[in-house]
């Protein structure tokens, strides 16, 4: 039995992923335009008709704009706790066909057992998660501004981690771009990671077992690929961990489906 993951693009404008398993088709978060997913679906020949729900981390824009085009037209599931889905539900202004979960808790969804983790992100009720397959466990853990014990416990069992290097931290300060209020938001601890803060994580959180680390939800502004790519392996060097494969992901691509 195979489980294909492709990140249909993840960054400051948009995150959504795509999960198949023998018996499941799952969206983790559905921040692109409803025409952009389904032509990104389609590029891996698939359609959102095919899916069996969409699993959504927070409410903000860029993990839930397509929803309601996606999800409130063919309603599909989407699983959620219930600050998200009241934010969702206002902001397309209707009701989704809502699947409640309590943070902390796990869900099974055909063939796959979600395990949900608190995240320390400024949205009402933030959400990481750990999927677990027959080929492996994934876990996504993005939008947080720092790196909770509790996080590092969860995603500690991830074979396949999606994991924020939002921002160089000296790009964010001399951004001209960014007020400065955004700065503070985005450097506090209910922000975003930064590249350093991503490779002190990845130091707590390393095992035999971690095979693919996905870099997600780089800045266009504030970071640069070789910049988060480069901090990340440094570290896994220093680790001497080089049977974790680093992989990139961007704003206006897919990344290639991984194989599980």
């Amino acid at each position: 039995m195979s489980v294909q993951l492709t990140i249909l693009g993840s960054g400051s404008s948009g995150n959504c992923a795509y999960l198949e398993t023998d018996e499941t088709r799952l969206l983790i978060d559905a921040g692109f335009s409803p025409r952009q997913i389904r032509q990104r679906l389609a590029g891996i020949g698939r359609t959102p008709e095919s899916l069996h729900g969409i699993l959504v981390t927070h409410e903000h824009s860029d993990h839930i704009s397509g929803l309601g085009g996606i999800a409130m037209k063919l309603g599909i599931p989407v699983y959620c706790n219930r600050a998200t889905r009241d934010e969702i539900e206002q902001h397309h202004g209707g009701a989704i066909n809502a699947q409640l979960f309590i943070t902390g808790n796990t869900f099974t969804v055909g063939d796959v057992e979600v395990d949900t983790f608190a995240i320390p992100h400024d949205a009402q009720d933030p959400v990481g998660f750990l999927i677990r397959t027959t080929a492996g466990n994934i876990g996504f853990a993005t939008d947080l501004g720092h790196f909770t014990r509790l996080v590092g416990e969860r995603v500690r069992q991830a074979n396949v981690l999606v994991l924020e290097t939002n921002h160089d931290v000296k790009l964010l300060h001399d951004c001209p771009r960014r007020p400065w209020s955004l700065k503070q938001r985005i450097l506090g601890r209910h922000g975003h990671l930064s590249n350093d803060a991503a490779a002190d994580a990845l130091e707590i959180i390393m095992s035999d077992t971690l095979r693919h680390l996905y870099l997600g939800h780089l800045s266009r502004e504030c970071n640069r690929p070789e910049l988060a790519l480069a901090t990340l392996h440094e570290r896994v060097e220093r680790l001497g961990a080089r049977h974790c494969r680093l992989e990139l992901t961007t704003q206006s691509a897919p990344s290639p489906t991984l194989t599980l």
